[in-house]
């Protein structure tokens, strides 16, 4: 994830000098203590939470006889991993379900946190729950706002309920009244945001509280803000009694410290996290999983649920059975680049693999035009050439790249990548086929 990839990196610098010893001094361990101190601090993490931490850290590695541990470097990564843990709440947040429909989730922050967006994108992802949401425009005042939502609500499939620019405590009233009309079981009311916390919009906000009784009011926080978020998160928990908090832009060249630090300043669960542009682009946050990926440990549970959402039960039976039939052919192939790309960015795919981020090495990332350019490349041939690759002569190559705007060379690497692929099948199939690394 972008937001933690500088402070990865570093932690795994600090734990790297500590590796291949047979044992700690206690002034190494100091030291180490004092380069992660100063990882968090550039990661923008609040200076309190900070010291909390690297005294919580060093006081179990020095307290738990660390120094005489058979393995000492993987002690202290597994300490920190537990102190992050605990720092970011432990244990995934659910969405709370009132007991009597609708459940009337809140939401609010500050302008330019993406919080309309992120309405939508949390009706998504609750649609895909079986649930049936309604969407209420209550943001009256910025330009386009409810247009915005009405955006957004298309492409999540959800319904919108807007009246316009009246009091938004009458929108929140009746957009209720029409979730129990027509049966839907969630309510998810967009806010007013403004440029910074001003008493106006918190007494809109509270007289909105007071009339919806809302079983959620949910912080949409941008994560690019650092540090400055504790002081934003304040204000609203002060005033409106938050149930939790959503990260936005953390796939963003941020720094991660607002994940790092929001939970332990007010006591209240990160529950989501947007992860992109797409409306599909939310994640529910799972402290355990997020230390994992800031210690390059991989969250391969994350990763087998994307698959699950990409690919269905039936299309991975039969895409295994032509594996183990060793009829892969480039449909299957060409089927293949669009489940992964529904996957979400394959560079941060790979980060959720254990081990994958050593084995990329610096600055390495996959170029995700080149799904694009194979598809177009596979989409130029005729269906018996994507059946039967072996007949593709020179000349049909070239008119495949003629035909897709590429280069012979890019048909031939394609290829090529095709017959590796094929190959590895064959050989996983013959039981002779072994991963060239160890996780």
């Amino acid at each position: 994830m972008a937001a933690f990839s500088s402070l990865s990196d570093k932690l795994n610098h600090v734990f790297s000098k500590l590796k291949n010893r047979g044992a700690l001094t206690e002034l190494e361990i100091k030291n180490a203590m004092r380069e992660i101190r100063i990882a968090l601090l550039e990661a923008d993490v609040n200076f309190t939470v900070v010291k909390q931490f690297v005294n919580s850290v060093s006081e179990r590695a020095i307290g738990e006889n660390i120094i005489k541990g058979l393995d000492p470097s993987q002690q202290v990564v597994k300490i920190v991993n537990e102190e992050l843990v605990k720092l970011m709440g432990s244990q995934n947040a659910k969405i709370e379900i009132s007991s009597k429909p609708p459940t009337v989730i809140l939401m609010c922050g500050l302008q330019g946190a993406g919080k309309t967006t992120m309405c939508g994108k949390l009706a998504a992802y609750l649609k895909k729950q079986g649930k049936k949401p309604l969407l209420v425009a209550g943001d009256i005042y910025r330009p386009a706002a409810i247009k915005q939502l009405q955006i957004v609500g298309e492409r999540a499939g959800v319904p919108v309920f807007e009246m316009g620019q009246i009091n938004p405590v009458v929108i929140a009233k009746k957009g209720i009244s029409q979730a129990n009309a027509n049966g839907n079981d969630i309510v998810i009311v967009d806010t007013a945001g403004r440029l910074q916390i001003d008493a106006p919009l918190m007494d809109e906000l509270l007289n909105i509280k007071k009339e919806v009784n809302p079983t959620e009011i949910l912080l949409v926080v941008d994560s690019m803000l650092g540090q400055e978020s504790v002081n934003v998160a304040s204000e609203f928990n002060s005033k409106l009694d938050l149930t939790g908090v959503i990260l936005t832009k953390l796939d963003g060249d941020t720094r991660g410290g607002a994940a790092l630090s929001i939970k332990a300043m007010l006591n209240k669960p990160i529950k989501f996290c947007g992860i992109g542009e797409k409306i599909t682009d939310i994640e529910p946050f799972y402290p355990d999983r997020m230390a994992s990926r800031i210690l390059g440990m991989g969250d391969v549970l994350t990763l087998i649920e994307k698959a699950e959402q990409a690919i269905s039960e039936e299309d991975a039976k039969k895409m295994a059975k032509k594996m183990k039939e060793n009829s892969f052919d480039l449909n299957d192939y060409l089927e293949q680049i669009g489940s992964v790309k529904k996957m979400g960015n394959i560079n941060d795919m790979l980060g959720m693999i254990p081990g994958m981020n050593k084995m990329k090495g610096a600055n390495t990332e996959i170029d995700e035009s080149i799904f694009e350019k194979n598809k177009a490349i596979i989409q130029s041939m005729t269906l018996k050439e994507r059946t039967h690759p072996e007949i593709l002569n020179s000349s049909r190559r070239k008119r495949i790249a003629k035909g897709s705007g590429v280069e012979v060379s890019d048909v031939n690497r394609l290829l090529n990548q095709f017959n590796q692929t094929k190959e590895m099948i064959k050989r996983m199939n013959s039981g002779k086929f072994k991963l060239p690394f160890r996780f």
